[in-house]
């Protein structure tokens, strides 16, 4: 199997600050452009902890080949 790169961002805000998410525009070797998809989730410190660590198993239960 290839290596592989995980992209991704996190930034913590109070929640009332937030109005909106854009997808982030990644630059691959071949020249085109992806989309990253951005998520929020919202709650207490181990609310987010939790909702974070179920979205990444989710994540990888999408790619059952790696």
């Amino acid at each position: 199997m290839a290596n592989l790169t995980l992209v991704y961002g996190l930034r913590l805000l109070p929640s009332d600050e937030l109005t909106e998410v854009n997808g982030a525009t990644i630059k691959l070797k071949n020249g085109r452009e992806a989309q990253v998809a951005m998520h929020t989730l919202e709650g207490s410190k181990d609310e987010i902890e939790k909702q974070l660590k179920t979205s990444l198993a989710a994540f990888f239960d999408i790619y059952p080949e790696i």
